[in-house]
């Protein structure tokens, strides 16, 4: 037996300021998006802004509903907005970010997409064949950058694993 490991490294920014010029503009997009998410159950509304390799940006919110399993993630609607509105062309970077309006709560650290987000964007990676860049935060605060999606899910299940 040998023992292996999987270690990835990410950048980590003290706030926006520190951006480049597009990952700020990029990043600003995701915060004003959360505005339109509807999540009257939850309050944490998250908002997803693409960056398309052919200059064009697409968005996408979290939908909730009363029957909680219909409901859906700010980077699955984007995913697929992306997918019908701009077949084909590859997304190089996605800003996500989250507002919780619950009473006491901050929006002032990073966090990542969900389990079945990282499943669609690491599939969304190999459709497209190409990396896709991450700027996780909130509506203030530190910023994390991915240089792929993929690499929030380490052995995964992918097309590869079912032929």
């Amino acid at each position: 037996m040998k023992k292996e490991e999987f270690k990835f490294g990410y950048d980590l920014y003290e706030n926006i300021d520190e951006l480049n010029a597009a990952d700020a503009a990029l990043l600003k997009a995701a915060r004003e998006i959360t505005q339109k998410a509807y999540a009257p159950y939850s309050h944490f509304l998250v908002g997803a802004v693409a960056q398309l390799q052919n200059g064009e940006t697409v968005s996408g919110t979290n939908q909730e509903n009363a029957s909680y399993p219909v409901g859906i993630c700010a980077e699955r609607v984007l995913l697929s907005a992306a997918s019908v509105l701009h077949t084909n062309v590859p997304i190089d970077t996605i800003a996500i970010s989250y507002h919780n309006t619950n009473a006491g709560w901050k929006s002032d650290r990073p966090v990542s997409p969900c389990g079945m987000c990282r499943q669609a964007l690491r599939e969304y990676e190999d459709r497209i064949n190409q990396p896709i860049r991450l700027i996780l935060s909130g509506m203030e605060g530190e910023v994390i950058v991915l240089e792929k999606a993929s690499q929030l899910l380490p052995m995964s299940f992918g097309p590869g694993d079912l032929k």
